[in-house]
């Protein structure tokens, strides 16, 4: 069993803002780069996965984090940045970011979604200072090829994350304690 020490932690905290540094990408020309990556993520999501589709149709907004990296090797980290949809507009901008130590080797990047599937969770979130996604957060599954796989308990949750477009190799990846943050780009 690993313990968390401060030095551990200072030191995760250390690795993620140095991710938080290279801004995965996306680039320093503000809104309208995050708008047009968030575009292509979801036309590539929604050809790639149809039944996503209907989730976003019945969602009461979707927070879309384009590319995330994360690494880690005992001490890891990961960082993106994405936009907050309602509808088709975008009406706020947001990181995550998350810190881990234990068991992990790798690194990987991918994009994912979270669905907010009823107006107080949408609130909630949007309310927040920072938000930190857990034990509430229920996955959408990619295990029949490319079919997305949301079961009736998933579909009643608050929220639901979809995964996808991995590339790289990381042990022990997941988004539960990855907080997002509102930003200015």
């Amino acid at each position: 069993m690993t313990q968390t020490t401060r030095r551990n932690f200072a030191l995760g905290l250390g690795a993620t803002s140095l991710l938080a540094a290279c801004a995965n990408g996306v680039g320093g020309d503000g809104g309208a780069m995050i708008d047009a990556r968030v575009d292509e993520t979801l036309r590539y999501m929604y050809s790639t996965y149809p039944g996503t589709q209907d989730l976003a149709s019945k969602a009461q907004g979707m927070l879309v984090m384009p590319l995330v990296t994360e690494v880690g090797l005992w001490i890891g980290g990961s960082y993106g940045r994405g936009a907050l949809r309602i509808g088709q507009t975008t009406v706020d901008y947001y990181s995550a970011a998350s810190a881990s130590t234990g068991f992990q080797v790798g690194a990987q990047q991918f994009s994912h979604v979270l669905f907010f599937m009823t107006e107080e969770a949408l609130t909630d979130f949007r309310r927040g200072n920072g938000w930190s996604a857990g034990a509430d957060l229920a996955y959408a599954l990619n295990d029949q090829g490319e079919m997305l796989r949301a079961d009736t308990t998933t579909t009643r949750a608050p929220v639901i994350a979809v995964v996808f477009a991995q590339a790289g190799v990381r042990i022990g990846a997941t988004l539960q304690g990855t907080k997002y943050s509102r930003i200015i780009p």
